[in-house]
């Protein structure tokens, strides 16, 4: 015996088939990409509502997995301040005071960033974007090991312009899903560029130090 389908359900799957029939025609492709996006939404949302619940606890969780994620980056750099007053530094080097607050802000806006595109559009249709996501964040948590953990200048400097890179595109694809969140994510790649700077001239005048 089959199993009985209510009309809400026939509806889910009825419609995205008359709408795709209506688009399969488009010569234009990226109109047939903007309406094919618009589809996808739009059965994300009937099949997952999101209600204000799921947002407060979609929003508490990558906040929570973004700061453990600081955590991890953190404790790689547990004698930073110490290790950083004994740099040689270019006079326009900021103090160590002023890098964690800048710090939990920015991993405050980058959990928002993603809280976002995860509440407009869910995990299945920005895969790509939250895989990025999370390699961007990962080899963020690298560089405070290599800098500060195992004090290799090169390597540090090699892992931070991969994230120069890959934060940029993460920027680019983000803007696709939620225009505010992409723009959540610029003053991060500012900071990081700088710390570029940072990170080659500590680099160089000390390579005592960060061999």
């Amino acid at each position: 015996m089959l199993p009985a389908v209510n009309a809400h359900q026939q509806s889910i799957h009825l419609r995205p088939r008359l709408l795709y029939a209506c688009v399969a025609d488009f010569d234009n492709v990226e109109t047939l990409q903007l309406v094919t996006h618009g589809l996808q939404r739009f059965v994300y949302y009937e099949v997952n509502p999101m209600t204000r619940a799921r947002q407060f606890f979609g929003a508490v969780g990558w906040i929570v997995f973004v700061y453990i994620m600081a955590g991890l980056a953190a404790f790689g750099s547990a004698d930073a301040p110490q290790i950083y007053a004994e740099f040689t530094l270019a006079s326009w080097a900021p103090p160590a005071t002023v890098f964690g607050p800048v710090w939990t802000l920015l991993y405050t806006m980058m959990a928002f960033s993603a809280w976002l595109i995860w509440r407009d559009h869910g995990f299945a249709i920005a895969q790509n974007w939250f895989l990025l996501f999370f390699v961007q964040l990962v080899t963020n948590v690298f560089w405070s090991w290599f800098f500060f953990a195992w004090l290799s200048g090169f390597y540090a400097f090699v892992n931070i312009l991969t994230l120069i890179v890959l934060l940029s595109v993460t920027i680019v694809l983000a803007w696709r899903f939620n225009r505010l969140a992409s723009m959540l994510l610029v003053p991060y790649f500012l900071w990081v560029a700088f710390a570029t700077a940072l990170n080659f001239s500590v680099w160089q005048l000390n390579p005592a130090m960060l061999g």
